[in-house]
């Protein structure tokens, strides 16, 4: 059911004054302005220039293989040391930014032969500071539906230029994936984290890395073109870092909320807040 068929009725006020503020907060996150837009506005180059740049065919097929190997090797090591301490506390996002700025510079300068080795790296950075983020929201990183909802972080890509305020959003990728993310919960609290070759964690893990590979070829095509000039591999993982932080933020407010009022009281709020949404072709404010 959409966003604009939930009943009028429906006030926001299910939710006291600060979980709503929490909520609004976490909304504009999730629905701001999409990856594109922002690798767009970091090269200083109309959206519609990203959204043209095509990898040849051999490199896409390059792209989606080293994007769903990264995504295997990553998930273990981005939680392993996380797992070892359950306490809540502020995310690290600016040492994990920096490692990723770091990583985006060195894979830069190997140019497309870099890929292999430097993607893996960046992910697992990602997803560790996913992690992070969740940890900080209360999310038990050694519960499976925490872990998943990590991975789902990387399907979320923020508000298009089609978006209509209904659910087009953020609900629409976690509906998407929730099948597959139940499956493979449930197999590894069976199995553990060793039966990760099970069917419903590579179906999972391949419909995440379909979507998540979008993204990296839309970076990579930036990055490889001269007409970047200046902008580097440093530069365009610091844009790809901060937009998956801002998602798992908005996204573990989200949860952390489902949990003290249920997700269809949240999920309704949610949808009350619309009308509050900057249209979706704002643009993100540039940093200096």
């Amino acid at each position: 059911m959409s966003e604009t068929s939930l009943p009028a009725s429906v006030p926001p006020l299910l939710l006291d004054a600060d979980d709503l503020a929490a909520l609004r907060a976490a909304r504009t996150l999730l629905e701001n302005p999409g990856l594109a837009a922002q690798l767009a506005n970091a090269v200083g180059a109309p959206l519609e220039y990203v959204l043209a740049r095509r990898l040849p065919a051999a490199v896409s097929r390059l792209v989606d293989t080293a994007t769903r190997k990264a995504l295997d090797q990553s998930l273990r090591v981005a939680l392993a040391t996380l797992a070892r301490d359950a306490a809540p506390r502020p995310a690290r996002t600016r040492s994990h930014t920096f490692a990723a700025a770091a990583a985006g510079a060195a894979g830069g300068a190997f140019g497309m032969a870099g890929l292999a080795v430097e993607l893996p790296v960046t992910t697992t950075l990602i997803l560790r500071s996913i992690a992070d983020v969740a940890r900080s929201e209360g999310e038990a990183l050694d519960d499976p539906q925490a872990t998943f909802a990590c991975f789902e972080v990387l399907t979320m890509g923020g508000r298009g230029s089609a978006d209509d305020g209904s659910e087009s959003g953020y609900f629409a990728a976690r509906a998407l994936l929730a099948q597959q993310v139940a499956a493979a919960a449930q197999h590894v609290a069976a199995h553990g984290m060793a039966g990760q070759g099970g069917p419903a964690i590579v179906q999972l893990l391949a419909a995440i890395a379909s979507r998540f590979s979008v993204n990296v070829s839309q970076k990579l095509a930036l990055q490889v073109v001269p007409v970047v000039g200046a902008v580097t591999g440093a530069t365009l993982n610091t844009v790809f870092m901060r937009h998956f932080q801002r998602m798992a933020r908005g996204h573990f407010v989200v949860r952390r909320l489902e949990r003290r009022h249920g997700a269809d009281t949240v999920r309704r709020a949610y949808a009350s807040l619309a009308a509050e949404l900057p249209p979706p072709d704002a643009k993100p404010t540039r940093r200096r």
